[in-house]
Order: structure tokens, then sequence, then C-alpha cells
């Protein structure tokens, strides 16, 4: 396993051979809160991994014991003038669209604390692993603003529009069993075993080709929301993408040949 700093509050960990990369939110002195400085780096760490092609899973993880996220900074956004707000605000996207741009399949394995922002980096990856303590919410509207990272989109796509203004309306804290009712969470494990399941996960998907696996979370993505017609063009772009690359000469082959496939990756 190698190891790679993204300023001061973010790590990268390869396992794998390098193709599961941990992304780790390590501020544990703020709960992870989401400073500029933070921001700028799971911005920089995400563009990174996307470049990387031996990259195949990443796994979004915390440092903290009792948190994954708890969102905006604060104490820091407490002491900004309205023109540094301006001046943040595309810094601070730049994280939660890294996280959701990255061409690889992303699990964020979530304990403690996950609010607003935290929450939102975690909904914008495409599977979320939980653990009993998890607790999950967008409280944003509480404190004079709405969910800024992308929850005012992610989570009616993930729940429904009915339920998502329920919970950012009420600013409401949800409970893991709760969470995982309702669909906040894609599963639900014991405490401690959130960071375990999902690089477990990872190394699952991490398996498969890397070219279908870029290729199949990209249609996924620009499906969503199509009517069926449009959706199918999306699939079929993209497994024309795929239909003849190297990988799946080698998946073919691997699988009339009764061994494990040396993916090419392209």
């Amino acid at each position: 396993m190698s190891e790679e700093r993204f300023g001061e509050f973010v790590l990268v960990r390869r396992h794998e051979q390098g193709h599961v990369a941990e992304l780790v939110l390590d501020r544990p002195k703020a709960m992870n809160a989401v400073s500029t400085e933070m921001a700028r780096s799971i911005a920089g760490a995400c563009a990174a991994l996307g470049a990387d092609r031996e990259v195949r899973a990443v796994v979004l993880t915390s440092s903290h014991e009792r948190a994954f996220c708890v969102g905006a900074d604060l104490k820091e956004r407490n002491s900004f003038s309205d023109a540094d707000l301006v001046r943040q605000r595309p810094v601070a996207r730049g994280a939660y669209t890294g996280v959701l741009e990255l061409p690889v399949p992303t699990v964020a394995a979530v304990h403690g604390f996950a609010l607003g922002g935290g929450f939102e980096l975690a909904l914008s990856c495409d599977v979320i692993v939980a653990d009993r303590t998890a607790v999950l919410g967008l409280p944003e509207v509480s404190v004079g603003v709405i969910p800024g990272g992308g929850g005012t989109q992610l989570l009616p796509r993930r729940v429904g529009a009915a339920r998502a203004a329920e919970l950012i309306f009420t600013a409401r804290r949800v409970e893991a069993p709760e969470a995982r009712e309702l669909g906040l969470v894609d599963q639900l494990v014991d405490e401690g075993q959130d960071r375990e399941e999902a690089l477990g996960m990872a190394a699952r998907i991490a398996g498969n080709s890397p070219v279908g696996l870029r290729a199949a979370k990209k249609a996924l993505r620009l499906g969503h929301g199509l009517d069926l017609p449009a959706g199918l063009e999306v699939e079929d772009a993209a497994w024309r993408s795929v239909a003849f690359s190297g990988d799946r000469a080698e998946g073919v082959a691997a699988f009339n040949e009764k061994r494990r496939p040396n993916w090419p990756g392209e």
C-alpha cells in the first residue's frame, strides 16, 4: 500500500496493486469540516485519481472515529465577507463535483456524523456503505442557506422528490436504521465495519474490466433522467466504446479458457 498526501487534510492510499484508491478525509481536529483549503485538496486528489488509468475504484473514508464529515467549516465561514463567500464558492463546488465526476465507481464508507456537505460528499458517490453509528442529514436551511454541494439534486434521485423535500425542509438528522430504510444508504453494517466492507466491495469491483467499468458508469450517469429511447441510445454509445476494446477481447478469451482475465485496460 502506498500513500500520497494532498495538502494537510486529504490522504490517498492505494490498495490492490493500485487498482483501489482510498480517498481519506483527514482533518480530525475539526471532524472533517470542509474548509477552503480542504475543498481545494479534495478537488486536487480527485483530479489526480480520475487521470490515473490504474485506478478502477475509489473509496471515500474518514480518519475520525466519530464522524465521516460534518459539512462546511462554519467557523471559517463566520469570518467571511460577502466577497469572500463569492470567491470561495467555486472552490467549494470543486470538491463535490470532483467526487461526483470521478470516472470510476466510487463507494462512501460512512460512520458517525455525515451532515450537510459531509452527506453531500457521500451522495456524490455511486454506493454508500454505513455502519450503525451513522447519522445523516442536510441541515442547511436551519442556518439560513440550502444544500449547495449537490444535495437538492442528488437526494431526490436517490429517494424521490417528496422524501427529499421532507428531509431538506425539516433539516432533521436521520439515524442509521431509518437511513437504510429510506434508501439514504445502500448497505448497513455493524459498528466499525464500514471501511472494511467498502474496501471489500471496491476490490470486487476492481477485479472487473477497467474499460467496462468506466463505460458502465458513464452510461448510468448520462442516461439517468432521460426517456427510455434516449437512454438506450446512451447505452448503445457506451457499448460501442467497449465492444472493440482489448478488454472485451481478453474477457471473452478468459471466459472460454476458464481463467482470470488479465485486463489490458484499453
